[in-house]
Formats: C-alpha cells, structure tokens, sequence
C-alpha cells in the first residue's frame, strides 16, 4: 500500500522543501553515477528531484522515474522530458535496458517482506543492461535510527505561501525484530486539523541484504557506510551498495 504521505497531493508537495534536493547527500553520491549512464531508471523516484537535477546538469540521455504515489508524480511531471511512469517494480517488464538502477531516499526499506524484497530484485536485475549496476541504499540497523524519531524531535519549513508546517515522527512501540513502524503528522496553524501518515519500514543487515542480492543473481561491487565514501563497517549509518549482474564462474 502506498503511504498516504506520498500520496496525497498536498502532502507530496511539502517532500521537496521538508528535503530540499541541493542539501542531500545521498544526491550528491549518486550524481556522478547518473552523468556516466546513458539509461537511467530511478526506483521510487518520488517528487523526481534527482532525475530533473541530472537532466539540469547536462543528461542527454535516457532518464525513467517510477513510482506508484501518483501525488508525487504529480510533482514530477512539472518536468516533461524524463519519462514518468505509474506503479511499482512489480508492474512493469523491461529486460536489459538501463545502464543504472537506483533506490534512493532510503526507498528499498519499503519493500518489508521477504517476498517483496526477493521480487523487486528480480525485477531490477531483469532491467539492467549485462553491465548495468544497481545503486541503493539501507540504514544500517545496528545504528538504531528508528531510536531517534522521538515526538520531541520535529522539522519545521515555510512553504511558498508563507505558512509554517511542522513534521514529526513518533515510532510505535514496541518495536520487533527488523521491522519499523511510525505515524509521521504534519501540522500548521493555519490548517484546521493535523495530517498523518503512517510508513513500515525494514532494516536489513548487510549478511541478510548480500544474501537477497545473491538469490536474485546480483554481485556487491563496492559498499560504502557513509555519503562521503567511507566504508561500510558495523559502526556505519548506513550501507550504500553498488551491486551488479553476479558473473558466471
């Protein structure tokens, strides 16, 4: 089920000022990835920040955003030559056409059963040229991040009318195993009530991710743990993984 976040309308509108695209750092690793692709597909691309900014920067080649939040493409088509397409990993059917697959935003934690995860990767290495890679990124659940999104730690931005909207997270508790779930509510005073959206997400260690890339024919390239490069190690925030069609021995 798509998260009523992205997709209401008036809440798909606030993603790009709550995460403005030139202060991200997972858009400035991933940048350089899509200029040396020709074919790009952009998994869960949302409101399209990365792919417009790749456009902006000079792509001339093919850039392919999916998403199944129709609010967030809504934002996405404000820019018409990338191609925007509706749905999931799940309903579409390209064999070997893209240079490059990403996830980012931390997308690939969405997908929170095993038979999802195992489907999705099957699919993205279906996508991918014989060279291609697939680059995404997972929170490192040994940093406990979910520990942080506390009601007291709140965001606040003013949108281009001048409002003031504030976003927090609460986590529902208790929490099991790898599985996280938590109410994010928006509120403003000048709305007339608060609006919320609830998300599940799945934290994989890096065994259990190799072992699902491996399944679905796909190699780990190289990993990082941070956005400016550094290795993965279990003390990293996060693990970045480049991975690509597992060769035949």
């Amino acid at each position: 089920m798509v998260d009523r976040q992205f997709s209401d309308i008036r809440l798909a509108a606030l993603y790009d000022l709550f995460y403005p695209s030139a202060e991200r750092d997972d858009f400035a690793f991933y940048l350089p990835m899509l200029m040396s692709a020709q074919s790009v597909l952009d998994v869960g691309c949302g409101t399209g920040a990365l792919l417009k900014r790749a456009r902006a920067s000079g792509h001339n080649g093919r850039l392919c955003g999916l998403d199944p939040a129709r609010g967030m493409l809504d934002q996405a088509r404000s820019r018409a030559d990338i191609e925007w397409v509706a749905g999931d990993l799940s309903s579409i059917d390209w064999k070997g056409e893209f240079d490059l697959v990403v996830m980012t935003g931390h997308a690939f934690q969405v997908l929170v059963d095993d038979g999802a995860i195992r489907a999705s990767l099957a699919a993205v290495r279906r996508c991918l040229t014989d060279d291609g890679r697939f680059a995404f990124e997972t929170r490192n659940p040994l940093a406990r991040a979910w520990e942080t999104w506390t009601r007291d730690m709140a965001d606040e931005i003013v949108d281009r009318s001048g409002t003031v909207i504030r976003m927090k997270h609460a986590v529902e508790q208790p929490v099991h195993g790898d599985v996280v779930s938590f109410v994010t509510t928006y509120t403003s005073p000048s709305w007339d009530h608060p609006e919320q959206s609830r998300s599940t997400l799945r934290f994989l260690g890096a065994d259990a991710l190799r072992a699902f890339l491996s399944d679905a024919g796909l190699s780990i390239v190289e990993q990082f743990g941070e956005w400016d490069g550094q290795p993965f190690t279990e003390r990293s925030t996060e693990i970045i993984t480049i991975a690509r069609a597992a060769r035949s021995a």
